[in-house]
C-alpha cells in the first residue's frame, strides 16, 4: 500500500470495553482509518504504542494504573512523532490545558465523539491542535477579557494620558493635578506598561484613537 492510501493506526485505550467497541465502529466507518490495537490501561497503551505500528493513540483520562494523560506524557518522551488524543467525559478547561502540556494532541469529549473523534484524529494527523467548542470559547472569553482589564484606565490616567498627548511635561502635568513629578512619571510608566505602548507619540495615538483628545 503506497504512503498516500495508507490508512491511519490508530490505538484506542478505555477501560470500559463497551465504549471501546462503539468508538472502534466509529473509526473504522471511515476508509483512512483502522484501528490496530485496543487496551484497557494506560501503562498496556503505552506499551503497545511503542512496539507496534500505531500513528496515533485514543486516550482515555480516567484508566486503572495510569491515566491517559500520564500515558500520553511518557509516549511523548518515548514516541514524539506519535500523535495522542485525551478522551474524556469531563468538560473541564483543566483538563483540556493538562491533556496539551502531556503533549496530546487534542481532547475529545466522549459525549461528541460520534462527531468530534473523527475531525480530531484528523486534525492530530495534520499537526493541528484540536480544540472542542466550549473551551475554546472559555479560552476565547478569557482572552478577550485579559485583553480589556489590561487595557483599563483609572480616571486619573485618562488624566494624565490627556496632558501627555497634549504635549504637557511631567513637571507642568504635577503642577496641574497638584501631584508630585515622581506620580506623574509613575503614571506615565504604568500607562506604557498596560496599554503596550513605547512612548509619547503613541500614548498621544491611543489618546486620539480613545476619544481622550481631539486629532
Amino acid at each position: 500500500m503506497s504512503v498516500a492510501t495508507r490508512r491511519i493506526g490508530i490505538l484506542l485505550a478505555d477501560d470500559h470495553a463497551v465504549v471501546r467497541r462503539g468508538l472502534r465502529l466509529v473509526l473504522e466507518s471511515e476508509p483512512d482509518m483502522r484501528v490496530v490495537a485496543e487496551v484497557g490501561d494506560g501503562a498496556e497503551a503505552v506499551r503497545r504504542a511503542v512496539h507496534e505500528d500505531v500513528d496515533l493513540a485514543v486516550l482515555d483520562i480516567t484508566m486503572p494504573g495510569m491515566t491517559g494523560i500520564q500515558a500520553a506524557q511518557e509516549l511523548s518522551r518515548l514516541r514524539p512523532r506519535l500523535r495522542t488524543l485525551i478522551l474524556s467525559m469531563h468538560d473541564s478547561e483543566q483538563y483540556f490545558l493538562e491533556a496539551i502540556r502531556a503533549g496530546a494532541s487534542g481532547y475529545v469529549l466522549k459525549s461528541v465523539a460520534d462527531h468530534d473523534l473523527i475531525t480530531a484524529c484528523r486534525a492530530a494527523m495534520r499537526g493541528e491542535p484540536f480544540v472542542y467548542p466550549a473551551v475554546e470559547r472559555s479560552l476565547l472569553g478569557r482572552a478577550l477579557a485579559d485583553d480589556e482589564s489590561s487595557a483599563v484606565l483609572t480616571g486619573r490616567e485618562s488624566q494624565i494620558l490627556a496632558l501627555i498627548a497634549d504635549g504637557h511635561t511631567s513637571r507642568e502635568i504635577a503642577e496641574m493635578l497638584v501631584i508630585s513629578p515622581r506620580t506623574v512619571e509613575r503614571h506615565r510608566e504604568n500607562l506604557r506598561h498596560k496599554l503596550g505602548l513605547r512612548n509619547r507619540v503613541d500614548l498621544t495615538r491611543y489618546a486620539i484613537r480613545a476619544g481622550l483628545i481631539a486629532p
